[in-house]
Formats: structure tokens, C-alpha cells, sequence
């Protein structure tokens, strides 16, 4: 059916996949795109470019206009071959996209070249990172995805609708996708998607220590006590590391915590490691006593903190 306008009518029936199934569909044209017709023995089209207005619409000599975007190269193909029927007995028609503009993905947080880029249809994740630049060394664990709902939902373990119930959204591991540990987690990314990768949480060693300061946890989700004194490059000849101490920040209400630890037997394998999250502070005291840790090892933990702020 024929709109009187001239325009091409688009029905699209969609099924939407069950969570965890990817699927691929063909590229849609959208406005931006450009398109290349080769139409043999019409020199009146030739091999001509022809980019998308922003209504998703070209104009073709002898054909006319006729709506482009939400249709694939080949469904394009079709219309303009029974268009040239007119002119010729069997027309032969090939549609070439030439430049992808309507496919805009947004790369954000701990990338090396965050923004927005135009990707084609079927490329993954780790394309969409690869773009970007890569991660940069204080990118987190995880990896978030942000999709609209008219996209369909993410096949991730875990998506589910936002607050708004217009976008639904996902967390994938870094390892998983950038270590193919996981190939399943290497997801299709779709017009639209916003992803950012968070920068890492850190934990801080502070006090006799030869390199006290914050350290990137990584793609890790913790690092234990044994790896926090290794990365602080470890304990100073008038460390009293029998008296260390560990302070927790308040989460959830709860007030700070401090966790009393004998280091050197952790270092002697006497006793178990432990585990450091994001934000703990691991105080490792002077020989001369501990008045004031806690207020000391505080300040010093802020003082990295801001230092981090400025250079990350």
C-alpha cells in the first residue's frame, strides 16, 4: 500500500527475547546513514551516495522519495527494484551503507577516550571498549550497561528495568568480557546503549609503612592484608606490626569499626589473612605507641584520598 505522500508505509512486528538470549538482528537504516546505490545500466542513478535526512528519508532520481530508516539495505533494495520497473525489465539493484551515523553507543567512567561513537550493527562490548581506547589501569571490576527498552531487554543474568522502567540495566564482569572468560558476557550492543565502567574502589595502608598510600583494588574485589603491606612495599624498620590495627568507614549506619590485627604473624603464616574492601585502612603503628591512631591513620587516609581525586 502507497501512502498518497509517495512514502512507504513500515510495519515492524517485534517479539521481544526471553532474558539471556542474544539476538542480531539485520541493521535498520536510520537518519545520518549513508547509502551507496549501484543500479545497473541506469546511468541516472550510477553509483551514487545518498545520505538519510533527519526524517530517515532519500530522494533517488527516477524513483522518488521514499523512507529508508527502519528498514534493512536489502529490504531498500527491494522497494527500489520494483520502482525501477518502470524504467527497466529487470533491474538490478545493490545498496551498499556506506557510513554508520544513526548507531550512537556512550562510553563513559575509567575508559582512556570516553564519548559517543558510531558502531555497526553486531559489534560487541569489547569492540565498544576497544573504541573508547580501553580501560584505563584504575577501572573497576565491573562493567554497566544501560539500554532503552525498546531496544529489549540485556541478555545478562541479573538485568532488570530501572526506577523509570524505561531502560533496563545490567552488570558484566571486566574479566569476563575482557579476558573471554566468559564469551557469553561479551554481549551485542545496541543503538543507544550507554556503558561505563566505574573507577576501582581502593583501600589505604598507612603508618610504617616504605610507601603509604591508596591502592586500587583493581578488578578485584578485595586485597588481603599480606597483598596490601606487599603493595605498600613493606613494613619500615620502626613498624610494631604486632599492634596494627584496622578501621572499617561506617556503611549503612553502622559506626566505624576497627578491627585489631597482629600483622607479623600474618607475615609468619601464624595467622589467617584478611581480607580487605573498598575504603579499609590498614594502620601499621610506630614502635613508640599508638596515641592518636585512629585520628592519624584518618587524616592520612583523607590526605590520599584527595590526592586520588586529583590525579585519577
Amino acid at each position: 500500500m502507497r501512502m498518497a505522500n509517495g512514502l512507504i508505509p513500515l510495519v515492524l512486528l517485534c517479539c521481544a527475547p526471553a532474558l539471556g538470549q542474544e539476538v542480531t538482528p539485520a541493521y535498520q537504516l536510520g537518519p545520518g546513514d549513508e547509502v551507496t546505490l549501484h543500479v545497473l545500466d541506469l546511468e541516472e542513478v550510477g553509483d551514487k551516495p545518498f545520505r538519510l535526512d533527519s526524517n530517515g528519508e532519500i530522494t533517488v532520481p527516477l524513483a522518488g522519495r521514499l523512507q529508508a530508516a527502519g528498514i534493512t539495505a536489502r529490504q531498500l533494495e527491494a522497494e527500489l527494484t520494483r520502482r525501477f520497473r518502470t524504467f527497466l525489465r529487470a533491474p538490478e539493484v545493490v545498496v551498499s551503507v556506506t557510513q554508520f551515523r544513526s548507531q550512537p553507543v556512550s562510553v563513559m567512567g575509567a575508559v582512556n577516550t570516553p564519548g559517543v561513537f558510531q558502531l555497526e550493527a553486531g559489534k560487541t562490548l569489547y569492540q565498544a571498549l576497544s573504541l573508547a581506547g580501553g580501560l584505563r589501569p584504575d577501572a573497576g571490576a565491573v562493567i554497566r550497561i544501560a539500554r532503552r527498552k525498546v531496544e529489549g531487554p540485556i541478555p545478562l543474568p541479573g538485568a532488570e528495568m530501572d526506577s523509570s522502567g524505561e531502560f533496563t540495566v545490567a552488570e558484566v564482569a571486566v574479566a569476563a568480557v575482557m579476558g573471554a572468560r566468559n564469551p557469553a558476557g561479551n554481549i551485542t550492543v545496541r543503538p543507544n546503549d550507554a556503558i561505563s565502567v566505574p573507577v576501582t574502589e581502593v583501600v589505604y595502608v598507612v603508618g610504617s609503612v616504605n610507601k603509604p598510600g591508596s591502592f586500587a583494588l583493581g578488578q578485584n574485589e578485595s586485597l588481603s592484608v599480606l597483598q596490601a603491606v606487599a603493595k605498600a612495599e613493606g613494613l619500615d624498620k620502626g613498624a610494631a606490626p604486632k599492634r596494627a590495627r584496622i578501621l572499617r568507614n561506617a556503611q549503612h549506619g553502622a559506626p566505624q569499626a576497627e578491627v585489631a590485627i597482629n600483622v607479623k604473624a600474618v607475615l609468619a603464616g601464624k595467622s589467617p589473612d584478611i581480607s580487605l574492601g573498598p575504603n579499609d585502612i590498614l594502620f601499621i603503628p610506630a614502635a613508640t605507641g599508638l596515641k592518636n591512631a585512629a585520628s592519624k591513620a584518618t587524616e592520612i587516609a583523607a590526605s590520599a584520598a584527595a590526592y586520588r581525586l586529583i590525579w585519577f
